[in-house]
């Protein structure tokens, strides 16, 4: 046995573990079937279900493993059940100071006319409206590491029947992600988490936060009326100014930045003790946070809130990835659950690359032989999953895939508390 073939036999049956413990409690037909699109996803580097097929390569006819396929991907929304398993999966990584990006993208669709649900999104690339579909999504990340933990992502539609509210999808993706780490972490999230619903909730469930403002929201200062955050720059009572250097662009430009910081408070709940934090440098407005993160005791306060924004990126990089990675905006399954597991499918293989393949150091070893296997003409860089995706893909590609029906699991008799049961 060669040296690929050592590999691609160690990534099957890594996959296959992770695929177990994705599909616990489901039918056999259920577990095998998250497998195929694990390993068919990573070995074909894309979604569409007929290179999916081609790339497991089994013996009956192309066409036949595609409609299989394509059926199991309609018959049952298997996002919840996925998004469960991993953020109880990566929730040991998150500590009182991970950050917990969250944000919405988007899957534009140009040219579909016939995908169900297809809805008015807002393409962040081109800063225009056009069909597809909307993304939610939570990355756990640390701001002095490079390791990066997927814990929640799913795809939803505002023409769905389901739907309640984008408000509600947020909701969703905190709640499912508090409840497995147990309020731990810090929430950094952009503009658009800047409304009256989301600091409520966050508020109401003593979770840290870090949040972009647009500047027409209303604080109070201390013995004074409320005042337009925008207008932060006459206020002339900060606690504290701190002068940063950064690098930006592999250390090609240095900026230097100023940071402000405001004790403030809502109107509409007074009690609750927030700062401002402004920061000159980046553009020609000041860039203004919001948070309930109270000042450390090791470092400057607005220089880790800074921190903790500037991590929020990673969240980003993540969609880049699955789009160019696995080319994710070239899905063509027609069916709305189909849709949805897909995502959900894909974000599992992200989980797959990102932690699970490198949960150890024996396994540690493996990532780096597969990384070298990719033979990138320049270092890896930062976000190092797309080596790695490409290194599997390499090691993968055109070897049978086929997936053999699991055998039974014997019943385990041990008796487990409670709270240290994974869901189902």
């Amino acid at each position: 046995m060669n040296q690929d073939s050592k590999l691609a036999s160690k990534i099957k049956a890594k996959a296959t573990r992770f695929a177990s413990k994705l599909s616990a409690g489901c039918k056999a037909v259920t577990g095998r079937f998250m497998q195929e699109m694990l390993l068919g996803i990573q070995a074909a580097k894309d979604v569409k279900v007929s290179e999916i097929a081609r790339a497991l390569g089994e013996e009956t006819g192309l066409l036949s493993t595609e409609i299989r396929l394509c059926r199991r991907l309609a018959a049952e929304d298997l996002s919840d059940r996925i998004n469960r398993r991993i953020v109880w999966e990566g929730a040991g990584s998150v500590t009182q100071t991970t950050v917990l990006a969250l944000d919405l993208g988007d899957l534009r669709k140009r040219y579909a006319k016939r995908m169900e649900n297809l809805a008015d999104v807002r393409d962040g690339s081109a800063g225009e409206i056009a069909r597809g579909y909307w993304l939610c999504g939570v990355v756990a990340a640390h701001p002095y590491g490079d390791k990066v933990t997927p814990l929640y992502g799913e795809l939803y539609s505002a023409e769905a029947e389901d739907f309640e509210s984008e408000n509600r999808q947020m909701f969703r993706a905190i709640e499912a992600v508090r409840e497995a780490t147990e309020g731990r972490g810090i929430y950094a999230i952009d503009r658009g988490g800047d409304r009256w619903e989301l600091l409520n909730f966050l508020l109401n469930r003593g979770l840290r936060f870090v949040i972009r403002q647009r500047g027409d929201r209303h604080l109070l200062l201390e013995g004074d009326r409320p005042r337009r955050a925008s207008a932060v720059r006459h206020w002339n009572r900060a606690e504290e100014t701190h002068t940063v250097e950064i690098e930006r662009d592999g250390g090609r430009e240095r900026l230097k930045l100023v940071t402000r910081v405001y004790a403030v408070r809502l109107p509409r709940r007074p009690d609750e003790a927030l700062w401002l934090v402004e920061i000159e440098g980046f553009g020609e407005e000041p860039t203004l946070l919001l948070t309930n993160e109270p000042p450390p005791e090791d470092r400057s306060h607005g220089q880790w809130i800074l921190e903790v924004y500037l991590t929020r990126w990673k969240v980003e990089e993540s969609y880049r990835f699955l789009k160019q990675a696995y080319r994710l905006e070239d899905v063509r399954v027609r069916s709305y659950v189909a849709l949805r597991n897909i995502y959900a499918l894909a974000h599992a293989v992200f989980y797959f690359v990102s932690v699970a393949l490198g949960e150890s150091a024996r396994m540690n070893l493996l990532v780096k032989k597969v990384c070298e296997k990719a033979k990138r003409f320049y270092e890896v860089a930062t976000f190092y999953q797309y080596a790695v995706a490409d290194g599997i893909h390499k090691i993968l590609f055109a070897r049978p895939l086929a997936v053999s029906p699991p055998a039974p699991q014997p019943k385990d008799r041990q008796l487990v508390f409670e709270f240290a049961r994974p869901p189902d």
